[in-house]
């Protein structure tokens, strides 16, 4: 069991920055210390930010590398995992949700559907065999209005990896694509959809949308509150919609698209995540709230990378550097605020005797740095 020990770091604590020294193994985190260390095997890590490693509850990055193209499914799917897993190594990640959709939006022409079990199997076998870098846990986004999704989650809805579920409702006219103009924007800019696709999709999902998600929310939070998955909603968009979520038992609104429904989310005591992207472009690709519009309100606990792995430390440099956020308040959102969430009791914090998850990062101008990355002490990148 080998011992490491960074010194002359800017350690990120929960409330305070301290320079000074860390010493962790496999066991856990042995020591913070101010100052610095006068030991021969002390790394000088030159001034680096040291910090948990960063939790992602919410990413389908997954997908793309099992569909690096559209039709074009990868054979192996432990080696697109793989490549998943060092892309979020490699962006400070140690602890990941890989959020796999279930159900569909589009029928037998949608590619998630045809790589859910696929996705799963991948994490699967990565896991037992400790082929990953980082932890991986499965978050089974489940789209509400498909006719397949029970069929779809039945089958994974015991499985030990599969720890969180959303809520999703995609039906046109409603909450993300409550702007039709948008949701035009968004499939025909894709390239999937023509014109004459779109339309005729968008007739039939208001008509049959709302139907299968009547049937199917009761019958997924109950699967779900049966087996303890917490539960999060998905792109709230009116007080109505946070509600509906609470009285289901979620505990964390994803992607509020609006002031009123962060508002409300808050007010029942639910955790709000904005998108990273969000807070980097400066706004929502989907004509949402923009992130940093929450945040500045109080309103925002937590960040998710989405469909951007790098975005979560570009959104903290930024938060801090324009948003008047100070570094420990901007990490908590994708540290130890999402750990507090999720029930993860053991990581999210740098105090000793929790798990060694640790990132040492520079800022070059507003560019962050990953320059090492420690999963449960073991060297990740």
């Amino acid at each position: 069991m080998s011992e490491t020990i960074l010194t002359n770091a800017r350690i990120i604590l929960e409330d305070r920055m301290i320079d000074g020294t860390i010493r962790f193994d496999e066991t856990g985190i042995l020591a913070i210390d101010e100052g610095r260390s006068s030991l021969p095997q002390a790394v000088d890590v030159e001034g680096d930010f040291v910090a948990p490693g960063l939790i992602e509850m919410h990413t389908d990055n997954m997908e793309k590398h099992f569909m690096p193209r559209p039709g074009v499914f990868w054979p192996n799917g432990v080696s697109a995992a793989l490549a998943h897993d060092a892309q979020m190594a490699a962006s400070g990640v140690t602890t990941v949700y890989d959020s796999i959709c279930a159900g569909s939006i589009a029928g037998e022409k949608d590619f998630r559907r045809h790589i859910f079990s696929h996705v799963i199997d991948a994490v699967t076998e990565g896991t037992s065999k400790n082929l990953f870098r980082i932890e991986h846990r499965i978050h089974v986004r489940c789209e509400l209005t498909g006719d397949e999704l029970i069929g779809d989650i039945t089958p994974y809805i015991d499985h030990p990896l599969v720890q969180l579920a959303s809520l999703m409702d995609h039906t046109p006219g409603l909450r993300q694509w409550r702007n039709l103009e948008d949701l035009k924007r968004y499939n025909l800019g894709s390239g999937e959809k023509s014109e004459e696709e779109h339309d005729a999709g968008v007739k039939s999902l208001m008509v049959k949308g709302p139907q299968n998600r009547t049937r199917n929310w009761p019958l997924v939070v109950e699967m779900c509150r049966a087996r303890n998955i917490p539960l999060a909603t998905h792109d709230d968009t009116t007080e109505d919609d946070v509600e509906a979520g609470v009285r289901s038992g979620a505990v964390i609104s994803e992607f509020p698209t609006t002031i009123v429904a962060a508002t409300a989310a808050k007010k029942h005591g639910l955790g709000t995540i904005a998108g990273a992207p969000n807070v980097v472009r400066g706004g929502s690709h989907s004509g949402g709230v923009s992130a940093t519009a929450l945040a500045e309100q109080g309103l925002l606990d937590g960040l998710s990378s989405d469909y951007v792995p790098a975005s979560l430390m570009q959104a903290v440099v930024r938060l801090n550097h324009h948003h008047s956020m100070s570094m420990p308040d901007a990490m908590a959102m994708v540290t130890w605020k999402i750990a507090d969430m999720l029930h993860l009791k053991d990581r999210g914090h740098l105090k000793t005797g929790l798990r060694a998850d640790v990132m040492q990062f520079r800022v070059a101008g507003e560019t962050p740095v990953i320059r090492s990355l420690w999963s449960a002490g073991l060297r990740a990148h």
